[in-house]
């Protein structure tokens, strides 16, 4: 009786760790960091369609969301992948190709299609996303600003295809 309660206490010793593994990995997946794919073209020439990147959902819980971060939103019943252009209470102006926030000239320093003219102002809590594809992206301009609660967290890191393995910020 005593050699089966020793087989038993080892093979629960030699399963432990790769349980206590399984648990981390399953806690990482579901609260920390999850695979994402880009659907679409809409942060070409950042991203391409069907890139699979990985998607930090604990950041914002401890920095602020900044600008040109690029973030996953949800939008009704889909997770759009974007670029953070304006921040809560800012104005937002595009004019000939050139970004003004609160009327002061920001440089863009990532390759973007060109952005037509528009304005807007956001209100406190209010974040304005935009694709890299400007000319091809349904975004903050199409279904306006979005709140920190529709923004589910940051992704900056391709992990497939290999090719494009690596950080894009």
């Amino acid at each position: 009786m005593e050699e089966v309660k020793t087989k038993e206490k080892n093979y629960f010793k030699e399963f432990l760790p790769y349980l206590i593994i399984i648990l981390i990995v399953v806690f990482l997946k579901a609260y920390v960091i999850s695979p994402i794919r880009v659907n679409g073209v809409s942060m070409n020439p950042t991203l391409d369609d069907r890139d699979i990147m990985l998607l930090d959902e604990v950041s914002y819980y401890f920095t602020d969301i900044s600008r040109f971060d690029i973030v996953v939103v949800r939008q009704d019943d889909e997770y759009l992948i974007k670029r953070v252009v304006g921040l809560p209470g800012e104005e937002i102006r595009y004019e000939d190709d050139k970004l003004y926030i609160d009327g002061e000239y920001i440089e863009e320093d990532y390759e973007r299609k060109e952005t037509s003219d528009f304005s807007t102002t956001l209100g406190e809590g209010e974040y304005f996303v935009m694709g890299d594809n400007r000319t091809n992206s349904t975004d903050s301009r199409i279904f306006g600003p979005v709140s920190k609660d529709d923004i589910i967290g940051k992704t900056s890191f391709t992990i497939l295809p290999f090719s494009r393995f690596g950080s894009k910020e």
